[in-house]
């Protein structure tokens, strides 16, 4: 009996300092299986006391009453599965009729205090059926990415979910993006996750940098072009209208729009066209959209009207042509001057970290979701890397991206440095790789080799 007591302590104490040290790993020892028994025994209770259940139907109070039986209870959801994943639990739910999805979501708070977990959000996956996932520990406040993540053409893992869930960057499903965060609050992080997450595909990276390259040329060995000034990124920009239009003339004559052609073969996008024909991709990363819409003087006026036509020209019609984009900036409102919101419109994802101030976030959000302006501007400083992310269907998730050091992402572009492909278009500002001090291009300079 001894034995078994001291036994019985170690494990206890064991659990306790995997909780506290360790939360991912009591989850899997521990805690899966102690959340699983918890959800299943307080099941019916549970959503009997959140107004989840319905009468019983009135056939069966009919049976009851004729064979003088006791009244059936009111009826919960019932369970389809219950599924274990290494940050928690997913649920999926069967709903009685009568029921909605809204139901379940306006409770969710409510089923985090009853089954004790740590968050509770919901999704309907199809009519009548609601899927359910509940974290057991905080798993943005430690990110580990799961070893394997779905891979796709164009989509890219990024962040974690506060539901345990992987965020994806998926362009082809939302071409074109806004990134906004204050000074240290991790939107610096999150770029380099995206070029980390970009270099082993077959894509070609443009940056614009105006902090001097600062933040992209370490990274420029897996750069197709580069520009660390608004006049060098005018005339980037306009050779990206001109590649834009060329990829279009050759949609047009591969179109194949025949009689004899079945309908799921005619080309309207790059992606339609065979392998050996299609254009490379091009993604356009921007790290400070502000510096290229300030001016002074009428010249810098006029550069700046030239540079903001072209992002509208190239979010409006790019996604076709296989050109994305991501825009990045700490402040991002209607008074960078006329075009901004109509720019802004062509931006489908929406990411921000801690923001200053409340019309940034109302600039990310306030079109698509409003209740996540609110979360916007409540993230803690102390908190790195902490982001709502939405898009244009209304919904939001908080994200947070693994801290990625500079080192690391320079490491990651100088291994896969041959897959940077030699677009002629963009020849004149392709980086070069020698010194520090060769890493200023030129809209003038020849092509370097990487």
């Amino acid at each position: 009996m001894t034995a078994f007591t001291v036994a019985l302590v170690l494990v206890v104490a064991a659990a306790g300092l995997l909780r506290w040290r360790r939360p991912a790993w009591y989850w899997l020892a521990f805690g899966v299986t102690l959340a699983a028994l918890r959800v299943l025994v307080r099941y019916r209770s549970v959503m009997d006391a959140c107004g989840l259940t319905v009468p019983p139907a009135r056939w069966r109070l009919v049976l009851a009453r004729a064979a003088s039986r006791p009244i059936p209870e009111p009826r919960p959801p019932r369970i389809r599965r219950l599924r274990p994943t290494r940050t928690g639990l997913v649920l999926r739910l069967k709903l009685r009729p009568g029921q909605d999805a809204f139901d379940i979501a306006a409770a969710s708070d409510r089923l985090r205090h009853s089954f004790s977990m740590f968050g509770v959000t919901s999704r309907e996956v199809r009519s009548g059926v609601v899927e359910v996932r509940m974290t057991g520990y905080d798993v943005l406040k430690r990110v580990q990415m799961p070893a394997e993540t779905e891979t796709r053409p164009m989509r890219v893992p990024v962040a974690l979910r506060e539901d345990g869930s992987v965020h994806y960057r998926d362009y082809r499903a939302i071409p074109h993006a806004l990134t906004l965060g204050a000074t240290e609050s991790g939107k610096s992080v999150y770029q380099r996750n995206l070029v980390a997450g970009l270099a082993p595909l077959d894509v070609a990276l443009v940056g614009i940098d105006c902090k001097q390259g600062v933040e992209l040329f370490p990274l420029a060995r897996r750069f197709s072009a580069l520009a660390d000034s608004p006049d060098t990124a005018a005339e980037l920009l306009d050779a990206l209208v001109a590649r834009m239009a060329d990829v279009y003339r050759l949609i047009r004559t591969q179109q194949r729009i025949t009689v004899d052609v079945p309908d799921a073969e005619i080309a309207a996008d790059i992606w339609d066209l065979p392998d050996e024909l299609r254009p490379t991709p091009v993604v356009l990363l921007i790290d400070e959209v502000a510096e290229l819409a300030l001016y002074a003087t009428k010249e810098e006026e006029r550069r700046r009207d030239r540079i903001i036509t072209a992002l509208v020209r190239l979010a409006q019609l790019g996604r076709a042509a296989g050109i994305y984009l991501e825009i990045c900036g700490q402040r991002f409102g209607s008074e960078l001057g006329k075009g901004i919101t109509m720019l802004r419109a062509q931006l489908t994802g929406r990411t921000a970290h801690r923001l200053n101030d409340e019309t940034s976030a109302s600039m990310a959000f306030g079109d698509i979701a409003p209740d996540a302006v609110l979360a916007a501007i409540q993230i803690p400083a102390e908190l790195r890397g902490l982001a709502i992310a939405g898009d244009a269907s209304g919904g939001w998730h908080r994200i947070r991206a693994p801290h990625t050091s500079l080192r690391q992402a320079v490491n990651l572009c100088n291994r896969y440095a041959d897959r940077t492909p030699d677009l002629s278009e963009l020849a004149p500002f392709r980086p070069t790789t020698g010194t520090a001090t060769e890493l200023v291009p030129s809209a003038k300079a020849s092509p370097a080799t990487a």
